[in-house]
């Protein structure tokens, strides 16, 4: 099952495809990205996430990534969603009362609040992964720096935070390759990662976690011996093959953002559902 998790970790892996969403500059997915996950928490009611979802499946439909691909990245943080969804079913008071046995307490409102919640941290997962397998490591790090720019004039290394978040987002699938390898060489030795208590599969890890560490130490020492052997250092001066540039699309995928951020705002506001 473990193994299972590790490949369904879809932030980080680039879906190449020939859609209108891959073609937008990297800098209007990153800002819509951030305004989609802002939005979110802009309302309460479920006007608001129908709303949300509308506008996510349009996205979805326009970036031609199979919805199956995206809903896996789900997976890996079903624990985390279930644990929240629990805190809040069971600690959150008003409304009519639905069950109580003993101390436990379920109520109308820690339903609605618990549905809530997981609605919300499920569609900011799906909405980053939409940004990352539609843009390549080296367009988000061109966005990111292009949008951190005013930054420089307060002596923030721009490019080289931008560089990092770079090189961890494209380390993300290669560590997970890698975790596989070692789970599957783990297992044909016969290690058991699923039985036993919770302190038996901790330790049960470690065979894991070593070898991992030591690759990715040795991976970022090649990276580094790579980029000291092509004289890499830093931003200043350093042009680019492909330089963004806006076009009339990603003007009007800035436009359909605000409509969708004005909608979102007024239906938080004035409708009651």
């Amino acid at each position: 099952m473990v193994i299972f998790m590790i490949r369904d970790i879809t932030i980080g892996q680039y879906y190449a495809s020939d859609s209108v969403i891959h073609k937008l500059d990297p800098r209007v997915k990153v800002v819509c990205t951030f305004a989609y996950i802002i939005s979110l928490f802009c309302f309460s009611q479920l006007s608001g996430y129908i709303i949300a979802v509308l506008f996510f499946w349009g996205i979805t439909k326009l970036s031609k990534v199979p919805f199956k691909f995206i809903v896996r990245g789900i997976k890996p943080i079903l624990f985390m969603l279930v644990f929240t969804a629990m805190l809040n079913l069971f600690w959150t008071s008003g409304g009519n009362v639905l069950i109580k046995i003993g101390i436990i307490t379920i109520t109308e409102e820690g339903v609605k609040r618990t549905v809530f919640m997981a609605l919300r941290l499920i569609f900011l997962i799906v909405g980053s992964s939409i940004m990352t397998l539609t843009t390549t490591p080296n367009q988000l790090t061109d966005a990111i720096e292009k949008l951190l720019k005013p930054l420089n004039k307060l002596k923030v290394p721009v490019h080289e935070i931008a560089m990092m978040m770079s090189i961890a987002l494209r380390f993300i699938p290669i560590l997970v390759e890698e975790t596989d390898k070692i789970m599957k060489a783990q297992l044909a030795r016969g290690a058991d990662f699923e039985s036993g208590n919770v302190f038996q599969r901790i330790k049960s890890m470690v065979p894991i976690i070593i070898p991992l560490f030591v690759s990715a130490a040795r991976r970022a020492s090649d990276l580094a011996l790579a980029m000291d052997a092509r004289c890499y250092n830093g931003g200043e001066g350093r042009t680019r093959m492909k330089p963004l540039k806006y076009n009339g699309q990603d003007i009007a995928a800035y436009l359909i953002m605000a409509l969708y951020i004005t909608v979102i705002i007024i239906t938080g506001r004035y409708l009651p559902l």
